[in-house]
C-alpha cells in the first residue's frame, strides 16, 4: 500500500484547513509528520472525519469517552461532535471528510473502525483525486464506494468510557494519573467515601463495565500508547504496576486475542 508521503506538519495543517473548505463530498488528505506530543484541544466541525492511521497512535477524547486508535485502524468522528486529539510517535495517517448530507446513513458518534483491504484502498486512491472541480466517471465511484464500505464497517472496542459523575469522575482521572497504583475498589471506597457496593453501582452504571473491566480497558489503552511511543513490553508491564511481564501478557492477550509483541507486529506491516 502506498504510504503518505513525508511533509512538514504545518504543511499538513495546511492541507487539511484547506480540505475543511472543499465542496467534494469526500476529500481525503494524505501525511506523514514529525507531530510526537502534538495535542488538538476540543473543537468540532460540520464535517464528518475518519482518521485511517499508518503508524503513530492517535488518542481522541468525546464525552463521555475515550477513544484509542492504533496503526491499522481508524477513527470514525461524527459531524459537530466536540472531541480532543492527542498524538503518540511519528504520526502516519489518511484524513477522509465527508460532507454533512454525505454522512447521513454514517455514524452518528464517534467510534473505531475495522479497515478492510477494499475500504483502505478506497481511501487511499481517493487521496490522489482532486479537492474541488467536477469528478470523473471514476472519481464519484470510488467516493460513493468508499462511502458505501464505510457504513457497512465493523466498529471496534478500544474505548474507555468515563462518568459524568464528579466523584467517580475524581477517582478515574486519580487512577490514569498513577496507573502503577494498583488500589482495589475497596480502596477507592473508602477515599471516596462511598460504601463499596454503592461504588460499584455507580461505575456500572456510569461506564457500563466492573471496575476491574474498566482498569483492564484502561491498561490495554496505555499500554498500546507506551508501546507506538517504543517503549518495550517490560517497562510497559513495570509501569502499570504488574507483578511480572507474564501477568501482563496475559491479560494483554485475554483483551485484544494475541500477545503485546505479536499485536505490535502485525501492524507494524502498515509502514
Amino acid at each position: 500500500m502506498p504510504m503518505p508521503i513525508s511533509i512538514e506538519y504545518d504543511h499538513l495543517q495546511d492541507l487539511l484547513k484547506t480540505s475543511w473548505a472543499a465542496q467534494r463530498r469526500v476529500v481525503t488528505v494524505g501525511g506523514k509528520a514529525n507531530t510526537e506530543g502534538w495535542e488538538l484541544g476540543f473543537h468540532s466541525h460540520t464535517k464528518a472525519q475518519l482518521l485511517l492511521v499508518l503508524s503513530g497512535v492517535v488518542t481522541c477524547e468525546v464525552e463521555p469517552g475515550i477513544w484509542l486508535v492504533p496503526p491499522g485502524s481508524a477513527l470514525f468522528i461524527a459531524g459537530g461532535l466536540s472531541h480532543r486529539l492527542a498524538i503518540a510517535g511519528e504520526v502516519s495517517t489518511y484524513v477522509t471528510l465527508v460532507s454533512a448530507e454525505a454522512a447521513r446513513p454514517l455514524p452518528s458518534k464517534c467510534c473505531t473502525i475495522t479497515v478492510t483491504p477494499l475500504l483502505r484502498a478506497l481511501i487511499v486512491r481517493s487521496a490522489e483525486f482532486p479537492m474541488d472541480g467536477d469528478q470523473t466517471a471514476t472519481e464519484s465511484h470510488v467516493s460513493e464506494l468508499l462511502l458505501s464500505e464505510l457504513a457497512a464497517a465493523d466498529t471496534g472496542d478500544l474505548h474507555l468510557p468515563m462518568p459524568s459523575d464528579p466523584r467517580l469522575r475524581a477517582i478515574f482521572v486519580g487512577i490514569m494519573a498513577n496507573p502503577a497504583e494498583r488500589g482495589t475498589i475497596e480502596t477507592w471506597a473508602r477515599q471516596s467515601g462511598l460504601g463499596q457496593r454503592t461504588l460499584e453501582r455507580l461505575i456500572l452504571s456510569e461506564t457500563g463495565l466492573s471496575f476491574g473491566r474498566w482498569r483492564q480497558q484502561l491498561n490495554i489503552l496505555l499500554a498500546l500508547r507506551w508501546m507506538a511511543e517504543g517503549k518495550t513490553v517490560q517497562q510497559v508491564a513495570f509501569d502499570l504496576g504488574y507483578e511480572s511481564v507474564g501477568s501482563f501478557i496475559t491479560m494483554f492477550r485475554k483483551m485484544l486475542g494475541s500477545s503485546p509483541g505479536r499485536y505490535m507486529s502485525a501492524r507494524s506491516d502498515w509502514h
